[in-house]
């Protein structure tokens, strides 16, 4: 997924359009939120009022969507997720995921959950950059950095996850197809995952040709 040279920059402004007058930690605890009081130029002239809001601050995040290209086949998990409890359910399918440790690269994330929630040993010559985005940005500072990695589905499955942390972790190996029928189906709602079945949709055959020579 690559960018044309010539297409324009049609973004305005930039970070000195802006000034961060004060930022006060409004609470502390597993994430914390932030109250920021800030000013930034406007389109047709001057300068905003200040603006005061609450950012929740969780940290980055990887993602990673395994893909066997050999049998066209990808590995969800399902865990319980607290933010669903007002959906249909809690528990939720999703592509492996998870936070940055202190001075980790995202790849290294990305090679670490793999193990972590599913068992995968994959390599950073398994691994090409998807994505980077932000999951909510009026609200939160949190960006996910999104990969894609070969795998091979042979004797993939099981539950995983790390006890200190309270993880239960169920693997699911589905076709491609099958992912995309529970995306329309509504059964996947995770966005991270939306937007990585929506991706390997558009790209399964170039991954299929890459990745089986």
């Amino acid at each position: 997924m690559s960018i044309k040279k010539s297409s324009p920059d049609i973004l305005r402004f930039s970070h000195k359009d802006m000034t961060v007058e004060k930022v006060e930690q409004k609470f502390k605890g597993f994430f914390s939120i932030n109250e920021v009081h800030v000013n930034h130029r406007l389109y047709e002239g001057g300068t905003s009022i200040t603006l005061k809001r609450e950012i929740f601050e969780r940290g980055d995040a990887v993602v990673l969507l395994p893909y066997d290209p050999v049998t066209d086949k990808v590995v969800i998990i399902e865990q319980f997720r607290l933010g669903a409890m007002n959906d249909k359910t809690p528990w939720q399918l999703e592509f492996i995921a998870g936070m940055f440790g202190e001075n980790e690269h995202p790849i290294d994330v990305a090679i670490r959950e793999a193990k972590e929630e599913a068992n995968l040993d994959i390599t950073k010559e398994d691994v090409i950059e998807v994505s980077r985005f932000f999951t909510s940005p009026g609200g939160t500072s949190e960006c996910i950095y999104m990969f894609a990695a070969k795998v091979d589905i042979t004797d993939v499955g099981g539950v995983h996850g790390l006890e200190e942390e309270g993880e239960d972790i169920l693997v699911h190996v589905l076709s491609r197809e099958d992912a995309l029928d529970l995306l329309a189906q509504g059964k996947i709602s995770n966005a991270s995952t939306v937007i990585g079945l929506q991706w390997l949709q558009l790209n399964y055959a170039r991954l299929q040709k890459s990745w089986s020579s």
